[in-house]
């Protein structure tokens, strides 16, 4: 158990961040998987630039990788281009 007032509150900080990081990272799975699931051409033009904005923010922010963010969008890019 942490012996410090800076420990304890890192402990508590540490708790709110790794809440707000799985809500944010489980969040763009969800949009990924209906991302996948559209056949729209439109549809996926549409969304892909809301898409791209998400996982730059979240590689930003170190939720996700950056390489990780570049393979997901690396692969959007490819399924919207082509879907007919």
């Amino acid at each position: 158990m942490a012996n410090h007032k800076s420990a304890i509150k890192r402990i508590r900080s540490n708790e709110a961040k790794q809440v707000r990081n799985r809500y944010q990272a489980k969040t763009m799975r969800n949009a990924l998987k209906k991302m996948r699931e559209l056949n729209d051409k439109s549809e996926l033009t549409k969304q892909l630039p809301e898409m791209m904005s998400m996982l730059d923010t979240l590689a930003k922010k170190n939720v996700i990788h950056k390489k990780k963010a570049a393979n997901l969008k690396s692969g959007l890019m490819k399924r919207v281009n082509a879907s007919a």
